[in-house]
């Protein structure tokens, strides 16, 4: 039975490699659709939590991803559905170039992989700025290299003139594929960038707005959105159902079953269990899947911004502090001390704590010679040394996320190192690049660099919530 969000027309913005324009012309386009009336669903491939947030702001839904090496590729068209469902159309923006995989392992977590599991049609944006006749060889090889990927348009990016667009769009009449678009060279789409990528939406206020909007007009203005719907609408259809979180956790094996409408997790009194979730400038990092799955395992989950809250929430049971860029916010976090030392209280009593990258720098004694929260008897700093890549991890301690033993993968993306990188009790012991123990474990804290993806491992909310009960 074909799932009605599943077949929600869609079309996957890719490019031959990293910086032809793909946010660029994908956020452009997904604004653009949606100041035209359309109730637009917005995806990344890949791990980034950058895009999404630009995305969120040009279509007024949660930028989700999809990723094929941490959730499995059995995942992406039920995420895919969950994100699209009463969706008009969706739009989903490709990593790097389009047949860039996970390195060593073929087409795995690629553009194309991803396309090819959504039934998708690709548009080719592709970096016009210093070639004429040579666009349609890069074209043809493109289309031609897999051919159950569909290149179904090309735009052409950053183009000089009306001459040289004459020049590209007659060398590209013999290879078939249609121009859906032409942009030129515009300094107002221009975003900034740091040591990670983009400055991410929540930093930007107004200018990230006003930076969504001029990318709009210019998508608008160079492009056939008619012709892009219509390729959109030739998706093919997915069978697949719309992952939903309370079924996932019902499924999940380690958990149990969960009955209809969540877990009775509820403390005595008939208070809910409440999770707060770290937010705001400095911590913009989290999967919008992952308070769903807390959600749907009997959790309130309220947010809070360290940068502005000098208190946690009040009757907090446990704590969830993602990736961003605290060292960014270094001097702010580390002035906030009222609200430093609720998080240490909190966690030296017992309570559950996740910290994630940015977590993790939060956690520690210091960051950059400033002071943290002091739960972690480690330092943090920032190099000039990028970590980057999937992880393959194995759970070394048992923890409010994980037993021991279990199987998990990750991503790792910071400049920044911890000393020591582990604990007497280690998070995490990572086989890829090359083996290593990493991260920490105390009392209820589980503290490490790793990146993961709670759709892939549903327990993980369960167990965490569960630990929140019996804290």
């Amino acid at each position: 039975m074909v799932n009605a969000s599943s077949s929600v027309p869609r079309l996957v913005v890719a490019a031959p490699a990293s910086g032809s324009g793909k946010t660029t012309v994908a956020t452009g386009l997904m604004a653009a659709l949606a100041g035209r009336g359309l109730a637009v669903s917005p995806h990344k491939v890949g791990p980034d939590y950058i895009d999404p947030g630009y995305h969120a702001l040009a279509t007024g839904r949660p930028g989700r991803n999809l990723d094929a090496y941490l959730c499995g590729p059995e995942r992406i068209a039920p995420l895919f559905a969950h994100g699209a469902r009463g969706c008009d159309i969706a739009v989903v923006e490709g990593v790097m170039g389009l047949y860039d995989g996970v390195s060593g392992q073929g087409e795995l977590a690629s553009t194309a992989h991803v396309a090819k599991l959504l039934r998708a049609p690709v548009v080719l944006v592709v970096d016009a700025a210093s070639q004429s006749r040579s666009v349609a060889a890069l074209v043809h090889g493109f289309v031609s290299w897999d051919p159950q990927v569909r290149v179904g348009g090309v735009i052409l990016n950053k183009v000089a003139s009306d001459r040289h667009e004459a020049l590209l769009r007659d060398a590209l009449e013999a290879v078939g594929v249609p121009v859906l678009g032409v942009l030129r060279r515009a300094a107002r789409m221009e975003t900034p960038s740091r040591h990670l990528g983009l400055v991410p939406v929540a930093e930007r206020g107004a200018t990230a707005v006003d930076a969504v909007a001029a990318m709009a007009a210019q998508v608008a203005a160079g492009c056939d959105l008619e012709g892009l719907v219509a390729l959109a609408r030739g998706a093919g259809a997915l069978a697949d159902p719309a992952w939903d979180a309370e079924r996932e956790l019902a499924a999940a094996a380690s958990a149990g079953p969960v009955p209809s409408g969540g877990p009775d997790l509820a403390p005595e009194g008939g208070r809910r269990v409440r999770v707060a979730v770290a937010g705001g400038r400095a911590f913009t990092f989290t999967y919008a899947e992952h308070c769903e799955l807390l959600a749907a395992a009997g959790a309130e989950v309220v947010p809070f911004d360290p940068l502005r809250d000098e208190h946690l929430p009040d009757g907090v049971d446990g704590l969830v502090i993602g990736g961003g860029f605290p060292e960014v916010y270094a001097a702010e976090l580390s002035a906030n001390e009222q609200l430093r030392k609720a998080v240490a209280q909190l966690a030296l009593g017992g309570a559950p704590v996740a910290g994630e990258c940015g977590g993790l720098l939060y956690l520690c004694r210091d960051l950059d010679g400033l002071p943290m929260c002091g739960v972690l008897d480690a330092s943090a700093r920032m190099t000039g040394r990028l970590t980057l890549g999937y992880r393959d991890a194995v759970a070394l301690t048992d923890s409010a996320l994980a037993a021991a033993g279990n199987r998990m993968r990750g991503h790792e993306f910071h400049r920044t190192v911890v000393e020591p990188g582990a604990g007497p009790e280690p998070a995490w012991g990572l086989r890829t690049p090359e083996p290593r123990v990493e991260g920490f474990v105390r009392d209820g804290v589980h503290a490490s660099y790793l990146h993961t993806h709670w759709a892939a491992e549903p327990a993980v909310a369960r167990r965490f919530v569960e630990r929140c009960l019996a804290s």
